[in-house]
């Protein structure tokens, strides 16, 4: 399996150098004029700067100039980059749903620029702003193939305002040279910037990005100049300490705690290309809670990544083989372990350091060790966390990465088993991706190590893709071998085959309120090696989408799926129900409609419903979430999801509910309040996470974290407890 896959890497290995020549371009400016950042762009010194140039229209067409302009101009000093911006609007009623700082662009009036500093079309920065003068920061990774390389958890310091004008709006940023790496006596950076018009339904770019084509893809990018080579990156050494109180009760246990915690973390520069994170007893407990829901699978579901010290260069860690069924290395793992009664239970972490980012212009070095506390009480062992990472760039966006990862158990307890002691895994991942982002790929091959067992424990996988403006297809290959193991990983399952293949053909109409609609057959077939290489699952799904003008989406979908169960099963997961034999084949099918109004709406509405066999039984399925924006202070929403399962005797039926309404409150640009509950019968729980938040200095907090939680069944408090936080961002 592996030296077929490695066959299907050679062959498309020449694609990764196939594209376009950027040949859009602009100056910076040199200046020593001192700004006042205020969002008005009356300094002398903006005249003599160089404008950017036009844009061009994204949305809903590819293919002429924007209708409402936007003029973006650059100086940079020895220390600091600025930006000005113009911005054209039909009018003054923008779409502002919240004053919170690392807004999401879909469904509010922004403008964001975008920095490749290495000119490698892998990784970038962004910088963001709306008329209200919000700001974000985002790293771009993987080369904005998706969503997953957009990490809006980043943060850095830098000013940003903006001011109101009639039929326009300015911004000015003040970006410290510091808050991006670059090589030293860097001339040029690759650029790019998109802006979204709530009012006119108008997204544009300032370089062309074709519409099959995501907007923050790195592959669509002009050229910056600047007039002087930009010196050293003389990033500051920056310190955040934090202090928490806390005080909780466990109502199971009839057990009361508090306390105080010290710890922090530092950021240190390692020349021009390189940052050392180290983090001392961190404390997690200001992080936004995880939304929950609604299981009805064998497996388990990844969660996003939200801590801080784990995100920049988070893509050279977590982008090894399939995100979905063999990603050998998710931070998540750390700080989670497995207590005596096989519960997943909270494990602190003591302390750890992160070494990533570039050698030089080609190469990208990741190092990361974090060492997890012993717990007795749990019998869970002090474990040290490493992995090391290598990424070589090839051809225009290509590169090869190679690791290491070691999970390793401390001390002599007896309940350390030999099984535990330590788990590695090493593999080697090429990611192809052209220049001008027709072809993408990934290729790779993973082999684990545990005590003694050393043979075979494979993993493999191979995607190819080709992205064209009427055709969207890619066909996905993946081997884990039934003894694979990563304990760092995110493995779904073992001892698979996976094959999963997507053909979408999209139509374009010149004419009428809609934008593009397509249809889409994606089966996905999963067979078992152990098992005479029986197929023992398949979804096969066709649906049709419909994308408007006025940026609604609606589509219906039929899909027939297959599930051989090895073990017996209960996918509703009732208590002492009898679980659907094991040994048996089911196959069942559902038709499903779905619809999601223009997000910028007032009021805002997104909905699905389907309805089918299910196993040996029926199922009836549907969710929507609404939406109220009263803007810019108080933004309100309610997810609702309902699962009515429908079995023959002997075999359980349920009605699983899962209601999830949230309150966010922006007093201002620095204090936020959001509360969260979490409703689900199927988790027996019932979750309140209320947080409030003061922005008392640049990417300094206080925060105020109240979480309380109960049995829903019985009507009965589970754990409680609230956290006084406080953290600041000190640069030496």
């Amino acid at each position: 399996m592996t030296r077929a896959l490695s066959a299907i890497a050679l062959l498309f290995f020449s694609f990764g150098s196939y594209g376009q020549n950027p040949i859009k371009s602009f100056t910076v400016k040199h200046t020593t004029y001192k700004f006042v950042i205020d969002g008005v762009l009356d300094e002398a010194a903006w005249a003599l700067a160089e404008s950017a140039g036009e844009f061009q229209q994204y949305f809903p067409s590819d293919d002429v100039p924007a209708q409402y302009q936007t003029d973006i101009r650059m100086l940079t000093d020895e220390t600091t980059l600025y930006v000005g911006l113009k911005v054209y609007t039909p009018g003054q009623d923008y779409v502002i749903p919240s004053l919170e700082r690392d807004f999401r662009a879909g469904g509010n009036d922004n403008i964001s620029v975008i920095f490749d500093t290495f000119n490698d079309g892998t990784n970038a920065f962004l910088f963001g702003i709306n008329p209200y003068g919000v700001q974000r920061e985002v790293l771009i990774s993987g080369g904005g193939q998706d969503l997953r390389g957009f990490t809006t958890s980043w943060d850095v310091k830098w000013k940003g305002e903006s001011k109101i004008y009639d039929g326009y709006y300015t911004a000015e940023m003040a970006i410290p040279l510091t808050s991006m790496k670059f090589s030293e006596g860097e001339t040029k950076w690759r650029f790019q910037s998109y802006r979204f018009d709530m009012q006119s339904n108008e997204r544009s770019n300032w370089f062309v990005i074709p519409q099959n084509q995501s907007v923050i893809n790195l592959a669509f990018m002009g050229d910056m100049y600047f007039e002087r080579p930009l010196g050293r990156s003389r990033t500051p050494l920056a310190l955040i300490p934090y202090v928490n109180t806390i005080a909780d009760k466990d109502f199971t246990t009839d057990t009361s705690t508090s306390g105080l915690k010290i710890g922090g973390d530092a950021k240190i520069a390692i020349g021009n290309g390189m940052n050392l994170d180290v983090t001392v007893n961190p404390d997690f407990s200001n992080v936004e809670v995880d939304a929950i829901f609604t299981n009805l699978t064998r497996f388990e579901v990844s969660l996003p990544e939200r801590r801080q010290f784990f995100v920049d260069n988070n893509d050279l860690f977590g982008s090894f083989g399939g995100s979905r069924d063999a990603n050998p290395f998710f931070s998540r793992r750390i700080g989670i372990a497995t207590d005596s009664a096989g519960n997943s239970v909270q494990n602190d972490i003591l302390g750890g350091i992160r070494l990533s980012g570039k050698l030089n212009n080609n190469l990208r070095l990741g190092f990361l060790n974090i060492q997890t506390a012993k717990n007795e009480e749990q019998q869970i062992a002090s474990n040290n966390n490493m992995m090391f990472a290598l990424q070589q760039r090839v051809f225009a966006r290509s590169n090869i990465g190679v690791f290491f990862i070691n999970r390793q158990a401390f001390g002599n307890e007896s309940y350390i088993t030999e099984e535990d002691e330590y788990n590695r895994v090493m593999g080697i991942d090429y990611n192809l991706a052209s220049e001008n982002n027709v072809w993408s790929g990934k290729f790779y091959a993973h082999k684990s190590f545990q005590p003694g067992d050393s043979e075979g424990n494979g993993s493999a996988g191979a995607f190819l893709g080709r992205n064209s403006r009427f055709w969207n297809v890619f066909t996905d290959l993946a081997y884990v071998d039934n003894d694979f193991r990563s304990d760092l990983g995110f493995i779904r399952r073992t001892d698979i085959i996976k094959s999963a293949t997507s053909v979408q053909r999209l139509f374009w109409p010149k004419k009428g309120p809609i934008n593009n609609h397509g249809l889409e057959i994606f089966p996905i077939i999963t067979w078992r090696p152990s098992l005479d290489y029986k197929k023992t699952d398949h979804d096969i799904m066709l649906n049709y989408r419909f994308n408007m003008k006025d940026f609604s989406q609606f589509g219906v979908e039929y899909s027939n799926s297959y599930i051989f169960l090895t073990e017996s099963f209960d996918p509703t997961s009732t208590d002492g129900a009898v679980e659907l034999p094991g040994n048996q084949g089911y196959t069942f099918g559902s038709v499903s409609v779905g619809y999601q109004s223009n997000q910028a709406n007032v009021f805002a509405i997104e909905a699905d419903a389907s309805i089918g066999s299910f196993f040996n039984g029926e199922r009836f399925s549907t969710s929507a979430e609404a939406t109220l924006r009263l803007q810019p202070k108080v933004r309100l929403s309610l997810n609702v999801n309902y699962d009515r399962i429908s079995l023959p005797d002997p075999y359980p039926s349920a009605d699983l509910w899962l209601v999830s309404p949230r309150v966010g409150i922006t007093f201002s640009k620095s204090i936020f309040w959001s509360t969260l509950l979490q409703y689900s019968n199927q988790r027996d729980n019932l979750g309140i996470n209320s947080r409030l938040q003061w922005r008392f200095a640049p990417l300094s907090d206080l925060f105020i974290v109240y979480n309380d939680n109960y049995f829903v069944n019985i009507i009965e408090p589970k754990f409680r407890s609230i956290n006084l936080k406080l953290t600041y961002w000190l640069n030496i």
